[in-house]
């Protein structure tokens, strides 16, 4: 359950012993509140690294089109230690006007992926990533599963599409040449992902 701690003596103990304890790179800040966020196990790892592998295979990274497995995402250059969020996989076009600081990026991805794990919603986090103009979102369910496709829309990003396991429904990206579908796995549902128009095939 989600624990709100208002004694600062107190807070910064408990700060000190989780970086101790459990150091975690994907922390976010919102509004200047803390947000510690779950470890990801090696399922999540897997599907983010599916995605990347799939998203690097259909833009144009020798002309600025840059994919990452997570990074820093800002509303403002400085002080943006204290309003940033960290999603699982972002896609920054090189026609994109966000800025590069090195250490963050200042406005949003064109796609953005949030996996979920156990005790999080990342679908609180929608407001702002509209707010820093991020073209689509994808958020990956594991309990169920499901993929959910938001779209940037009039400001706010939109639900538009939802796939499951059983309803065989096919996401259409608006930002990449791709296509998501869940299906059946040996262990676990994956993500079949399709380039629209070469046909080629991953999964994640």
């Amino acid at each position: 359950m989600p624990v709100v701690i208002y004694d600062p003596v107190y807070e910064k103990h408990v700060r000190a012993e989780r970086e101790r304890l459990f150091p975690n790179p994907r922390d976010e800040v919102w509004d200047g509140v803390l947000v510690m966020a779950p470890l990801a196990n090696n399922e999540h790892q897997l599907l983010v690294m599916g995605l990347c592998y799939a998203f690097a295979s259909v833009v144009d990274r020798d002309g600025g089109d840059a994919v990452l497995p997570g990074c820093n995402v800002s509303d403002r250059d400085r002080g943006w230690t204290e309003n940033y969020r960290e999603p699982d996989v972002a896609v920054y076009l090189a026609s994109n006007s966000a800025k590069n600081s090195d250490t963050h990026w200042v406005g949003g991805p064109d796609v953005a992926v949030e996996v979920v794990s156990p005790g999080e919603n990342p679908r609180l986090k929608l407001d702002f990533y509209a707010q820093v103009s991020t073209r689509e979102l994808l958020i990956v369910e594991r309990d169920p599963w499901a993929v959910e496709r938001y779209q940037l829309r009039g400001g706010k990003l939109v639900l538009v599409e939802t796939a499951d396991a059983a309803n065989g429904t096919v996401l259409t990206s608006s930002v990449l040449p791709l296509t998501f579908e869940l299906r059946a796995g040996a262990t676990r549902p994956v993500i079949r992902i399709v380039h629209t128009q070469t046909g080629q095939i991953w999964t994640a």
